[in-house]
């Protein structure tokens, strides 16, 4: 039985200076797509490094993450899992924006302070 070799993790031993840096390997740079800036995630005993991308929904990327890795993900799991979780932000904020537009409109339904803090007498 043929293992498909995508599927495994391509690793490279690299240096670290002693001002804690190293550098890329070359072909991991390229194929994914890095550019100025990283993002670094630490978990149980592993580093995670990806490239920082300028999307939509970046800005809860470290939220993502922070959340599997504390329900156990890594590796493989983890990528595809944030993956799935990420793909979900946009089409939620554009609801949520939709929402807001037929509220303003005055076609959508909406809660007042009161409904939602009411006390229940």
């Amino acid at each position: 039985m043929a293992i498909a070799t995508n599927l495994l993790p391509t690793q490279k031993r690299v240096k670290i200076t002693s001002k804690r840096q190293f550098t890329i390997p070359q072909k991991f740079f390229i194929d994914l797509g890095f550019d100025k800036d990283a993002i670094c995630t630490m978990g149980d005993g592993f580093l995670v490094i990806q490239p920082a991308k300028n999307e939509d929904s970046g800005e809860f990327a470290e939220q993502i993450l922070t959340e599997l890795i504390v329900e156990g993900f890594s590796g493989q799991e983890l990528l595809d899992e944030f993956k799935k979780r990420q793909a979900k932000i946009r089409p939620g904020i554009e609801s949520l924006l939709k929402e807001a537009k037929e509220i303003a409109q005055g076609t959508g339904e909406y809660y007042t302070y009161d409904d939602v803090f009411k006390s229940k007498e």
